[in-house]
């Protein structure tokens, strides 16, 4: 059963902030967990991997531009998801959290992770986009012309969008319930009153594409051996095949040895969505990191 979180606004950074807590179900000494989601996904895409996690207090937000957060002006940085993850759990106040990040939200908690020492005490990078150094050197693509900016915007009903996706490439192999959540939540009334649209604006996803192999970006490479706790990299084990291959991988096989403490782990039966198809694996994943010695 899915849990209900209780919904805040949180202003930070200079914006509002969606901002989703979900109690532990009982007094526990478990760490808290902050979960941070993927390019024109929302917080609520966790829930499902929440269910699996009663026992502790987990922590989630909408991005800058995506869900009920506010939408400033673009262009957004990718050094700016880094600082908005830092200001949440700033203001948050969590201590010693795990860190649960996929795709570009895996990248945003590196980059918090390095900058705020000791909030951490353990980070679960879901296939992040952190690319081979030598990707990040390209000029960004007008958002425009990537072929997300003409992805359909306009639906009649969550379900509508839910019937129309269920059996297409890659929503067939997610989870029912988590594409579910991600249809009914991640939709906003229309402003003309008729219908819905993207929580994420169809433009918004396409400028955090085109500019995620930006020369500038190449700078997670000096943050993450900052990082001093464990940090466990699950991908898939398929490497994105072109810019338009969400399925596979996007990853760095590489990545974990930047870490002072990180380990790698393929998974082959498994797409670049790991926690809309195995919401039970990723819960898991995150049991065995709080586990791990205090010492770090």
């Amino acid at each position: 059963m899915s849990r209900t979180p209780i919904q805040s606004q949180v202003h930070t950074n200079g914006i509002q902030f969606a901002a989703y807590e979900w109690p532990a179900e009982a007094d526990t000494d478990q760490p808290p967990v902050v979960l941070l989601h993927a390019t024109s996904f929302h917080a609520r895409c966790w829930d499902q991997v929440v269910a699996h996690l009663a026992d502790r207090r987990c922590l989630a937000f909408d991005a800058r531009g995506h869900g009920h957060t506010d939408k400033p002006p673009l262009p957004y940085s990718w050094q700016q998801f880094g600082q908005d993850v830092a200001a949440m759990v700033t203001a948050w106040g969590v201590q010693r959290a795990v860190g649960v990040g996929h795709s570009m939200g895996g990248n945003a908690l590196v980059r918090a992770a390095a900058a705020l020492p000791g909030v951490f005490r353990a980070l679960l990078l879901v296939d992040p986009v952190i690319m081979p150094p030598q990707v990040y050197h390209e000029h960004p693509a007008e958002p425009e012309k990537h072929f997300t900016a003409a992805r359909r915007n306009h639906w009649s009903s969550p379900h509508a969008m839910f019937e129309r996706y269920k059996d297409r490439p890659p929503f067939n192999t997610w989870d029912p319930q988590v594409l579910h959540d991600y249809c009914q939540y991640g939709l906003l009334r229309a402003p003309d009153g008729h219908g819905y649209v993207l929580a994420c604006p169809p433009l918004v996803e396409a400028q955090t594409y085109t500019t995620s192999t930006q020369a500038q970006n190449r700078d997670i490479y000096d943050l993450m051996p900052r990082v001093e706790v464990p940090v466990r990299v699950l991908r898939a084990a398929r490497p994105a095949a072109a810019v338009e291959d969400f399925a596979g991988s996007p990853t760095n096989p590489d990545l974990a040895r930047y870490f002072q403490h990180g380990e790698d782990i393929p998974l082959p039966d498994n797409t670049h969505f790991i926690p809309m198809e195995a919401p039970a694996l990723v819960a898991q994943h995150i049991r065995d990191l709080a586990a791990l010695s205090p010492r770090f």
